[in-house]
């Protein structure tokens, strides 16, 4: 009997996986990429700043300006929200509202 539960439990397990992969597959693209390449060089050229300059605290729009990217609010909110990611990741540090700087 408690074969019969572990084997019902595992199938079941099992099917959900199978539905979850239909999913994924779904929205997969078609050439299979896994990131945009201009997302992981914006992440890799703000990483690569703060450790060319580890004590310097950077606004949002001055590291904007500092790699050359635009500085229209949309593009803002976007570094925002992945120098708060990176902050989650514990590579970056936040000493202040609205300022990022090198975690040491």
């Amino acid at each position: 009997m408690l074969l019969t539960t572990a084997l019902a439990e595992t199938e079941a397990r099992l099917a959900e996986l199978t539905a979850t992969r239909k999913v994924i597959d779904g929205l997969t693209p078609p050439d299979h990429a896994t990131a945009p390449a201009e997302t992981v060089t914006v992440y890799q050229r703000i990483v690569t700043t703060f450790n060319e300059h580890p004590g310097k605290v950077f606004r949002v729009r001055d590291l904007h300006e500092h790699l050359g990217l635009p500085t229209d609010e949309a593009s803002i909110n976007v570094t925002r929200s992945r120098l708060g990611r990176l902050v989650r990741q514990g590579l970056l540090e936040q000493p202040g509202r609205g300022r990022y700087q090198k975690r040491t």
